[in-house]
């Protein structure tokens, strides 16, 4: 068992924790064993603060053995958290060489509301230079890999996150999503991603202003991530749009029996393989199994319009913020960079009517809604990406990102779990999206699956890292 502490549940760790059975300084010197063992291939935690994630971990034991304190909800697990948001101290590059010295000078308040919590920060996990590409490759970390087959990438951008999470190598972690950058390395690497409805989790201005941003909580499995998710929600002084009151999701009372789900393969047009169709009728099946009616639902949207709003409100905000590095830094910069900030400077149609696009995106995605408790789709149209920038298309999130039409419709709440692998063995998930802020059902629903189709709970169900490193 021993050897397997890496990959303990935070539910498991916990009541071991409670129970004396385990000390989280155990579990941080397996997580950090496991580190040290498989991260050279993997590349998902560039920035590591080991000794003092051992130090916490020796302060968490003393609470647990009654000097001090009492244990708080996340006390000694350890905590990856994504190397964009700030952490006072810690380095803070967003994955650029621009930022290569930065050190924050402030703590985000969802991240200090785990450490609050309890929850030990170990490392930084990697992301693509300013967390603008479905893969995660950059100039300062290198290229981070899919522990499930390492040809390809975990995602994007929170792709240093699912990947840890999958090898073993965190417990918890962080990610954040303007594009689907939770959603899809939560299904590249078959872990459990979270996209808050806009406002759940707050965020640091301006980009608390921006409804395509979510901060959100990634884990093994669904339990973990509401676990997570319940620590890092609820409204907070420097957010304005942060929700109030806090809402705190329950776990989940009862099965799904008698629920109406809508299935939708392609999110309208999408460029979806016949693998990732197979996947999401086989999750439809599994939902059937589990007591639920699911009605396959068609979708009336312009693919054209949908990515012209896209665009459009990138390079409004975060296009056009990283295009001020261009002048001065373009040398320094990855080529899925340049060509993000040179895209925000094109003509688009323009905000205003990137806004109607979005009204009638999510008119056509309520009206499904309206009959159906939740909607489920694939993540993306393809099963993975290759890992590295050589073969990294920006273009590819237009093509395949079944993510980008619930930025639009970013008050709805968007649950990722694993559903399958591809041939290649890389995992496939299935978003399940909510009604506007009804957080409940969807983890309900994600519970009920995930426990007919468990993942990780034994070696059969974790990547071969072994094998593939020997």
């Amino acid at each position: 068992m021993a050897k397997d502490l890496h990959y303990l549940t935070a539910g498991e760790a916990l009541a071991r924790f409670r129970a004396r059975d385990l000390s989280p300084v155990e579990l941080m010197q397996a997580t950090i064993e496991r580190i040290e063992a498989v991260d050279t291939e993997v590349n998902a935690l560039p920035v590591r603060f080991f000794d003092e994630a051992l130090e916490g971990a020796r302060q968490a034991e003393a609470r647990y053995a009654g000097r001090g304190r009492r244990p708080r909800p996340l006390e000694g697990l350890p905590v990856a958290v994504k190397d964009e948001v700030e952490v006072a101290g810690q380095p803070c590059t967003e994955g650029s060489l621009i930022l290569k010295d930065n050190i924050a000078e402030r703590t985000a308040a969802c991240i200090q509301r785990i450490i609050d919590a309890g929850g030990i920060i170990h490392a930084r996990s990697a992301t693509p230079e300013f967390c603008c590409a479905a893969i995660t490759d950059s100039r300062i970390w290198g290229t981070t890999r899919n522990p499930w087959n390492l040809t390809y990438s975990p995602g994007g951008s929170s792709g240093g996150s699912g990947a840890a999470l999958a090898a073993g190598m965190t417990t918890l972690a962080t990610g954040s999503d303007i594009g689907g950058s939770i959603r899809i390395p939560a299904s590249f690497c078959g872990v459990v991603g979270f996209k808050p409805p806009y406002g759940r989790v707050p965020q640091a201005p301006p980009f608390n202003l921006d409804h395509y941003c979510h901060d959100g909580p990634m884990a093994r499995t669904v339990e973990d991530c509401r676990l997570l998710e319940n620590v890092m929600a609820g409204p907070h002084r420097e957010d304005i749009v942060s929700l109030r009151p806090k809402l705190t999701v329950p776990p989940p009372s009862a099965g799904i029996a008698g629920w109406k789900i809508a299935m939708n393969a392609d999110m309208g047009g999408f460029e979806v393989d016949d693998e990732v169709r197979a996947n999401i009728a086989a999750a439809a099946e599994t939902f059937r199994s589990l007591g639920a009616e699911v009605d396959e639902v068609g979708l009336d949207l312009s693919m054209a319009d949908l990515r012209e709003a896209a665009r459009a409100h990138f390079a409004t905000i975060f296009g056009s913020l990283i295009a001020q590095s261009l002048p001065e830094y373009q040398e320094l910069m990855t080529p899925y960079a340049i060509a993000f900030a040179k895209d925000a400077a094109r003509p688009n149609v323009g905000y205003y009517r990137s806004l109607e696009i979005e009204s009638e995106v999510y008119a056509a995605i309520a009206d499904i809604l309206a009959g159906h408790r939740i909607l489920i789709t694939p993540v993306f149209g393809v099963p993975a990406l290759k890992a590295t920038i050589d073969d990294y298309d920006p273009e590819v999130i237009y093509r395949h990102g079944m993510t980008l039409p619930f930025n639009m419709c970013s008050r709805c709440p968007v649950l990722v779990v694993p559903a399958g692998r591809s041939r290649d063995g890389v995992p496939l998930g299935v978003q399940i999206v909510g009604r506007t802020y009804d957080d409940v059902s969807v983890f309900r629903a994600a519970a009920a699956f995930t426990a007919a189709l468990p993942w990780f709970d034994a070696p059969a169900r974790r990547p071969a890292l072994e094998r593939s490193l020997a």
